[in-house]
């Protein structure tokens, strides 16, 4: 930890070595009003003839002022997350069966309050730009994305990193009504076709918490480099140092009840990594790949940690024809954990991520997980985007768990669960389809459905019904003004 706040003081130091632009004057403040309203809807698996069958609203109002000074930027960030009408049923008494879905984790992770609602200070940082902006230093709370610290420039490979790379291991859970911030410090140092980013911070509460203000004592320290290839392709290293020190908290793995409730050691985990996202320019089409893979490892508790992931994909965008079809598909696998009494963890670990980017109905994320996919990108018109996708799904490991969840939250739970697999790998199948609609540049509207096809693991937790249904209707605001 103290070499890696030395790197961060000195590449904080080294762009002033270099000549500056003039300071530019002052810029007006910006108020920014962001609004979203989901209605959501759940038919979870089914254990009894009385299928959990459910709906209830998040409402997200973010308040933020922003400000250039010169050589400083400064913003001041407020939330205000509230539920409406969680079930309060959705939160089964048999341990294999949890949560019913993500209403029934809304509901436990607010002391069981069916209308949780709190103000947060999301965030707060004042940043400094060095020569011609290219090179900063923040310190304060802020949200971090691994995956963009170097935003791609044509519109093809911006998707590809944003939907693709972008926070696989590190993100806000943007998803999630609670979201999350770090406080700490980054310094980006680069030029127009590389980047140099280090960040380190410890995380906030939020996420199913709506009360997003206090720290955890979970932290990470992050290094990467990115660089253009060309303008088509770009590459990334990196590497994130993961601590937990909740040590009052089981762990959640595949060991017995018993030995976990005794390891009250520390998790501490490196995870070193990079990818290539390319989107070429073919003739008239213009083909893709992505290449994502990460090693790990430390101790988790008591146990010696080694894991591992990698994503292997590809597509054809079509842009001869009107819509641009983009046919894609891709491969995952996560390491799972085959002993557990071996005095090894072997299940990839997902950190502290945004899961729903890769399982778009969050029943299920990258941990122990096989997943074969097909992709169908549409754009109708220019204000329009559908999206289908056809998962096909495996636990790496019948000796591991079906994990759920994207990381530490707050200091009551340990942030992901596991349901057992019963000694069976095959997990589920899904299909999905969204569409997003972008009214105008401050109104945008999107629709999600999916339906999960539920295999062996999930039919021996849930007998009556193996098949579950989600999906949504979301409205987007966005306002700004100078003062």
């Amino acid at each position: 930890m103290k070499k890696f706040l030395l790197l961060l003081a000195i590449a904080s130091i080294a762009p002033s070595l270099f000549s500056q632009a003039p300071s530019p004057a002052p810029n007006r403040p910006v108020v920014t009003l962001a609004i979203r309203e989901r209605t959501n809807a759940t038919q979870w698996f089914a254990a009894t003839p009385n299928a959990e069958v459910y709906g209830y609203q998040d409402s997200l109002l973010r308040l933020s002022l922003t400000q250039r000074i010169r050589k400083f930027d400064y913003m001041l960030d407020l939330g205000q997350s509230a539920e409406l009408a969680l079930p309060t049923d959705a939160v089964s008494p048999v341990a294999a069966q949890g949560q019913l879905g993500l209403g029934g984790t809304y509901y436990a992770a607010n002391s069981n309050n069916a209308y949780p609602a709190a103000a947060s200070f999301r965030q707060g940082f004042l940043r400094y730009h060095f020569r011609e902006d290219a090179s900063t230093a923040r310190i304060g709370r802020f949200e971090f994305f691994e995956g963009q610290e170097m935003p791609a420039r044509d519109a093809s490979l911006r998707w590809l990193q944003t939907n693709r790379v972008l926070q696989r291991l590190v993100g806000n859970f943007g998803f999630s009504n609670g979201q999350r911030s770090f406080d700490g410090a980054d310094v980006k140092f680069g030029g127009s076709s590389w980047d140099v980013t280090a960040m380190a911070g410890r995380a906030t509460q939020g996420v199913f918490n709506m009360n997003a203000n206090p720290e955890l004592n979970v932290d990470i320290q992050y290094l990467s480099y990115s660089r253009y290839i060309n303008q088509h392709m770009l590459i990334r290293g990196f590497g994130i140092g993961y601590h937990d020190g909740r040590t009052g908290l089981t762990k959640t793995d595949n060991r017995t009840a018993a030995a976990r409730a005794l390891d009250h050691s520390n998790i501490r985990i490196g995870t070193y990594g990079g990818d290539i996202v390319a989107a070429l320019p073919v003739g008239k089409t213009t083909v893709d790949f992505v290449l994502w893979g990460a090693g790990q490892g430390g101790r988790w508790g008591v146990l010696d940690h080694s894991a591992g992931a990698i994503a292997v994909e590809g597509g054809m965008k079509l842009n001869t024809v009107a819509s641009t079809p983009w046919l894609r598909g891709g491969y995952l696998r996560s390491t799972g954990d085959n002993n557990p009494n071996d005095g090894k963890h072997n299940t990839f670990f997902q950190i502290l991520p945004t899961p729903r980017v890769y399982a778009r109905y969050p029943f299920y994320n990258l941990m122990n997980s096989t997943d074969t996919f097909v992709q169908l990108i549409d754009n109708p018109n220019k204000k329009v985007e559908v999206r289908s996708d056809l998962h096909f799904l495996q636990l790496t490991s019948k000796q591991d768990f079906w994990y759920q969840g994207g990381g530490a939250f707050d200091n009551k739970v340990f942030g992901y669960t596991g349901r057992p697999s019963n000694g069976s790998a095959s997990f589920s199948s899904i299909f999905d389809m969204s569409a997003d609609y972008a009214i105008t540049p401050q109104v945008s509207l999107s629709a999600y459905y999916a339906h999960a096809y539920g295999k062996t693991v999930i039919a021996a937790i849930y007998p009556r019904n193996r098949d579950s249904n989600y999906g949504y209707f979301e409205l987007n605001y966005k306002f700004q003004k100078h003062l």
